[in-house]
């Protein structure tokens, strides 16, 4: 079944990979980058079924003016996939005030915003399936990428709010949560702060920590199966996670949440007053 599928941030990484494999099997997709001439290949060799848009997500009114572009140029859209987002790295104390609100712009606000504006649509054809690249950071943290964490855990926390108050249009909601992977994360995506002389050992020991070594690091290729997997489900589920650290290290991350929580439940028991 052909699918019109709308994508922010596809001139590289994820969203490049899996734009191509959308064409490919004669999907429609709309790739939506800052920079469409990276675009152009693309538009090459798969002609009308791709409409490139350029798009700043941070701009609300940009970000509702491609969408209702997208809609009229196609006649519905089924998938929206927000890829979007980058990373910042620094200790908590080293982000400057204008790289954490620039992150959220982006990785929150940029979101959001396209979140927003696809739902009327989704709505108004009673079908519609919106995924969001989250990570693992999103439930899980490590030192360096604390904000880039908490651009993430608000991801999830609005998103599967959100699934509880669109499922009954017909809407369904998807949390994409990877582990690290071969894309420009690490490079020409990241921006990362000024550093300050406390926090050498901590960065010191973060790039020279399993997270980073190449055999924990995977291919981004391989992930194209799992998305159109998803894309394809008749019942799509809130979460999945892409690589195979993902599961076993939020396994031990919850185990533990779960068993400080249990060894003080009588103190947070009484703190309810009656």
């Amino acid at each position: 079944m052909k699918r019109t599928i709308f994508i922010t941030g596809a001139s590289r990484g994820f969203g490049k990979i899996w734009a191509q494999a959308f064409l490919e099997r004669g999907d429609n997709v709309i790739a939506t980058s800052r920079d469409i001439g990276q675009l152009a290949y693309l538009s090459n060799q798969y002609g009308t079924a791709l409409l490139p848009i350029e798009l700043d997500i941070t701009n609300k009114a940009e970000v509702i003016t491609a969408v209702n572009l997208a809609k009229e140029h196609f006649g519905t859209i089924d998938v929206v996939i927000n890829n979007a987002g980058y990373c910042l790295f620094g200790a908590v104390e080293e982000n400057s005030e204008e790289e954490a609100r620039a992150l959220f712009e982006v990785n929150v606000f940029g979101t959001l915003w396209v979140t927003q504006a696809i739902l009327p649509i989704f709505r108004e054809q009673g079908k519609g399936h919106l995924i969001q690249l989250s990570s693992v950071m999103g439930i899980n943290t490590l030192p360096t990428m604390g904000l880039y964490s908490a651009t993430k855990f608000a991801v999830e926390g609005f998103s599967e709010a959100l699934l509880a108050e669109v499922k009954d249009f017909g809407i369904h909601v998807t949390l994409i949560e990877p582990n690290s992977f071969k894309t420009e994360f690490f490079g020409s995506s990241a921006v990362e702060s000024q550093s300050i002389d406390a926090y050498a050992k901590v960065t010191a020991d973060f790039r020279s920590g399993e997270g980073i070594k190449p055999e924990n690091i995977g291919d981004p290729n391989a992930t194209v199966e799992a998305i159109l997997y998803i894309v394809d489900a008749e019942n799509p589920p809130l979460r999945l996670m892409l690589g195979k650290l993902a599961y076993p290290w939020t396994q031990y991350t919850y185990g533990e949440k779960l068993a400080s929580w249990e060894a003080l439940k009588e103190v947070s028991a009484k703190a309810h007053g009656h």
